[in-house]
């Protein structure tokens, strides 16, 4: 670690103004088992699953910044929007039923079929009213925030102060926020006594991965930042990367390090959303040796990822490796059929 470095970046994002929604540091964990199962490198778990408020996740860390803003100014609704068994959704709604907000959500069917009838009523969406948000079903069009700019604008018709959360908390300020996660890695790593080689992650909307190249790229410079592509579409997920980066280093007063930006495609599946044979069993592995509980959409073809790179010889024995869980426990009920259990 770089710890002249890391201070002043540390102190950089400190200047920014959060509320405080999420319980930060989480842990990073050895995953001795998984590690001695593999015999590859040391794995780690960065629990962003842990962040607390509404079973966690790592849109938590990037809503305690963005959503600031939606208090400084007088909102008194968030709107957002993501697919039926959107993690981001229930993230979103558990902080306005924190905040005292009202919650509307769009909520796009037909981007993947539904696994089973657990889908529609089950796991986020269950969560999702039980935490107060209306649900507002509409059609996928491809468009990720449109639908949600349009509840908006019906929404600020009617009377109401909307301040609209985009799809998957990813903007410019979204990855900024996520650039703390770097920090937090580079200090636990160093009072564990080890560099990551890499941080491994699933990457979909992209501004987690942004954050995370955007940090490490001060914090560790050595350390490689690995976005599995869980949409099936590699191409799309580097380009949000780039486009978020930099944004969130220009609000720094830096340069973003494109040359540090790796998709790695491979293990979404045949579409976002759709189980296939890797992340199921991947998700078996993490819970039967690490009782680790991962999710079907995110972070088990995060974790598929990970497992093939290392068959490959990625990372040397001796080397150290860290996973970013990023959440999404509550999807595991409604995919109950997909896993065979």
């Amino acid at each position: 670690m770089d710890r002249s470095a890391t201070d002043a970046l540390d102190a950089q994002l400190a200047r920014f103004p959060r509320l405080g929604l999420a319980h930060l540091p989480t842990p990073l964990e050895p995953m001795a088992r998984l590690t001695a199962h593999l015999g590859g490198p040391r794995l780690w778990v960065k629990r962003e699953d842990a962040t607390g408020v509404g079973m966690g996740g790592n849109k938590l860390r990037k809503l305690d910044w963005v959503l600031h803003r939606a208090v400084r100014e007088g909102a008194d609704t968030l709107v957002s929007g993501g697919v039926v068994q959107s993690n981001s959704q229930r993230q979103v709604a558990a902080a306005a039923a924190r905040l005292g907000l009202e919650c509307h959500l769009a909520v796009y069917h037909g981007r993947l079929p539904a696994p089973s009838a657990d889908y529609e009523v089950s796991g986020n969406v269950l969560l999702n009213r039980l935490f107060g948000a209306v649900l507002h079903d509409v059609p996928w069009t491809g468009e990720r925030n449109a639908a949600i700019a349009d509840l908006a604008r019906r929404l600020a018709a009617t009377g109401r102060r909307p301040f609209v959360v985009p799809y998957g908390v990813s903007d410019a300020m979204g990855a900024l926020a996520y650039a703390t996660t770097a920090v937090e890695i580079a200090r636990q790593a160093d009072a564990r006594g080890f560099v990551p080689a890499a941080i491994v992650h699933c990457s979909g909307s992209a501004a987690t991965q942004a954050g995370l190249v955007l940090g490490a790229a001060a914090c560790l410079p050595g350390t490689g930042v690995v976005g599995i592509d869980i949409d099936a579409e590699p191409a799309r997920v580097r380009r949000d990367v780039l486009a978020y980066g930099s944004g969130a280093a220009a609000l720094l007063d830096r340069s973003f390090p494109e040359a540090r930006v790796e998709v790695v495609a491979g293990h979404a599946g045949p579409a976002y959303g759709v189980p296939h044979a890797a992340t199921i069993a991947a998700i078996k592995l993490a819970g039967r040796l690490e009782a680790l509980l991962l999710d079907p959409v995110y972070s088990g073809k995060g974790l598929a990822g990970l497992l093939a790179l290392i068959g490959e010889g990625r990372w040397r024995a001796g080397a150290d490796v860290v996973f970013v869980h990023t959440g999404g426990t509550p999807a595991l009920f409604a995919y109950r059929g997909a896993l065979g259990l």
